[in-house]
C-alpha cells in the first residue's frame, strides 16, 4: 500500500449559469399614500409574481470585465439595470475581498419597456442573485435586497422572492400566500413613462393606509380588492391605456398594473384565459400567464451558502 496521501480536491467555480428567469409582476392594487420629502411616493400594493418575463445568461470573465453582449434597441449599455447591477455587486465584492470578478450577460427580453411589468427591475434582480452565485459572493439575501434599493424601488421585491404586501416606496415586504389562477395581460403597443404619471397633478397621493393585519385579501367576488390611483391618470393621459382597459374588462374585472400601459385580468381556468387571447384586437400583444407563489432562482440562496 502506498503512504502517499490523497488529497481533497478544491471545488471549481462553475463558470456560466444559463436560462435564468426575470419573472414579470403585476400590482393587484396600488395606493399612493403620501409623498416624502426627498419627492419619492409612499405606496401599500400587492406584488404577484408571473410566469412570463425575460431570460439571462452569464458567463464567468477573469480579466474583470463586465460586458452585455446583447443589443438593446433604445437602452445603452452603460444605463442598463442589468449592467449596473453586476457592477453594484462587484464593487461590493471588490471592497470585502480585494477581487473583481468579471461576466458576459445576454439577455431574451420579452417584457415591454414601460409596460409596468418591472422588467428592468426584475432583469437586475435576477443579475444580482445570479452572480451572486456564480462568484461565490455569499451575500445573503437582505444584502442584496439592500444592493438592489439601489437601483430601483422594486428590485428588492424581485430578490425578496415571494409575493408580497409592499409598502414605503415598495421595498417593506411583508410575504402574502395569494391563490392560484391565470391573468391575461395586454400590452397596447404604447410606453407610458412612470415620470410622467407621478408628476401629474390629477394624482391623488392620500389614500388613507391600511394595517396587513387589516387586509383582507387581493381578490373579492367581483374581483380585485382596491384600486391602482394610478390608472385614472393613465388613461386620461395615453387613450390606448383606457381602450384596452374596457376591451378586457367585458370578460372580468380588468386593471392597469404600476404605471402602465399593460392591463391584466384574473381568470380562474387556463381555458378562460385562452379564449380571451383568442379574441383579442391584432393591434395589441397579450399573453397568458400563470400565477406564481415563489421567484424561480428563490433556490440559489441555498447553494450559495446565502440566507
Amino acid at each position: 500500500m502506498s503512504g502517499t496521501r490523497k488529497t481533497k480536491a478544491k471545488p471549481v467555480m462553475a463558470r456560466s449559469l444559463h436560462h435564468c428567469p426575470a419573472p414579470a409582476k403585476l400590482n393587484l392594487f396600488l395606493h399612493v399614500t403620501g409623498r416624502r420629502a426627498d419627492g419619492y411616493h409612499l405606496l401599500q400594493t400587492v406584488f404577484q409574481l408571473i410566469d412570463i418575463g425575460d431570460t439571462l445568461h452569464f458567463t464567468l470573465r477573469h480579466d474583470g470585465h463586465i460586458q452585455r453582449t446583447t443589443v438593446i434597441d433604445g437602452i445603452p449599455e452603460n444605463s442598463d439595470l442589468i449592467v449596473r447591477a453586476a457592477r453594484l455587486l462587484q464593487a461590493e465584492i471588490r471592497k470585502r475581498t480585494g477581487k473583481k470578478p468579471g461576466a458576459d450577460i445576454s439577455i431574451e427580453k420579452r417584457l415591454p419597456a414601460g409596460g409596468g411589468l418591472g422588467g428592468g427591475s426584475s432583469d437586475a434582480a435576477t443579475t444580482l442573485l445570479a452572480l451572486n452565485h456564480l462568484w461565490e459572493s455569499g451575500l445573503s439575501k437582505e444584502e442584496l435586497m439592500t444592493l438592489g434599493l439601489q437601483l430601483g424601488a422594486d428590485v428588492p421585491f424581485f430578490i425578496f422572492g415571494h409575493n408580497a404586501f409592499a409598502e414605503g416606496i415598495g421595498e417593506k415586504l411583508t410575504p402574502i400566500d395569494i391563490p392560484d389562477g391565470w391573468f391575461v395581460v395586454i400590452n397596447p403597443n404604447i410606453v407610458v413613462p412612470t415620470s410622467a404619471i407621478f408628476a401629474s397633478e390629477e394624482l391623488t397621493r392620500n389614500t388613507e393606509k391600511i394595517k396587513i393585519t387589516d387586509f383582507p385579501g387581493p381578490f373579492t367576488e367581483n374581483g380585485f380588492w382596491g384600486k391602482n390611483d394610478l390608472q385614472s391618470v393613465a388613461m386620461k393621459l395615453y387613450p390606448p391605456v383606457s381602450k384596452a382597459i374596457e376591451w378586457l374588462d367585458r370578460y372580468a374585472n380588468a386593471r392597469m398594473t404600476g404605471s402602465g400601459a399593460c392591463v391584466f385580468a384574473r381568470f380562474d381556468n387556463e381555458e378562460a384565459a385562452d379564449k380571451v387571447i383568442h379574441e383579442m384586437p391584432e393591434e395589441w400583444k397579450g399573453w397568458k400567464a400563470r400565477g406564481l407563489k415563489t421567484h424561480p432562482l428563490d433556490g440559489l440562496f441555498e447553494a450559495s451558502g446565502g440566507k
